[in-house]
């Protein structure tokens, strides 16, 4: 237990310094979890509803954050490349993160195309049975991205870090609103960079 909790507050850690020093983007993360935390209510419900909340207001503004906003250039404040921080990022990394999105993108598109979505699902009748095949899709297709991504890891020998990434990533929505729930304010006050990070014990 104790090497779970030591290697979840890392990968918090290096995700916070590394990943989140523009206000912007700490504030579509605050948007996002709340996105995120209306989802996991709605998934008991609806699954394909939260699905299309998860995907499509969530991802969209957490993830535009993180391509738009934050600075991809040498990060003085912790004395690295944002090369080297894609290289030892767990998770999805930028390059990664692409290709995921591209899929995802894809999706209706395919669905469009063949409603059946290759046998898969019953083919919509109407506008809204179209979005409600799409949530499904997506709901599996982000089970399908965490798996793989648990997997890649376990292949190079990080399945540890793989499990602990998974729990990180479901639970970041609460993490998130603790962090950033006062980025808007600092943002409305003219800071467009995070002034500092609290201590790594925190």
């Amino acid at each position: 237990m104790e090497r779970f909790l030591q290697t979840l507050r890392q990968q918090r850690w290096d995700d916070h310094r590394y990943y989140h020093q523009s206000r912007i983007n700490q504030t579509l993360h605050l948007i996002s979890a709340i996105s995120f935390l209306v989802a996991y209510v709605w998934v008991f419900f609806d699954p394909a509803v939260a699905s299309l909340i998860g995907w499509g207001v969530a991802m969209v503004s957490r993830q535009s954050g993180h391509f738009f906003f934050e600075p991809k250039g040498y990060d003085v404040r912790n004395g690295c490349t944002h090369e080297y921080k894609e290289s030892i990022k767990v998770g999805y990394n930028l390059r990664r993160k692409v290709v995921l999105l591209a899929v995802w993108a894809a999706v209706p598109v395919v669905l469009w195309w063949d409603p059946s979505f290759f046998g898969w699902l019953t083919p919509h009748e109407n506008g809204w049975g179209f979005w409600r095949n799409v949530g499904w899709l997506w709901l599996w297709l982000g089970a399908a991205a965490m798996a793989a991504r648990v997997l890649q890891l376990a292949w190079r020998g990080d399945g540890f870090d793989g499990v602990v990434w998974v729990i990180k990533i479901l639970t970041d929505p609460l993490h998130d609103i603790a962090l950033y729930h006062r980025a808007p304010l600092f943002l409305l006050g003219g800071e467009r960079l995070d002034a500092g990070h609290p201590p790594r014990s925190a």
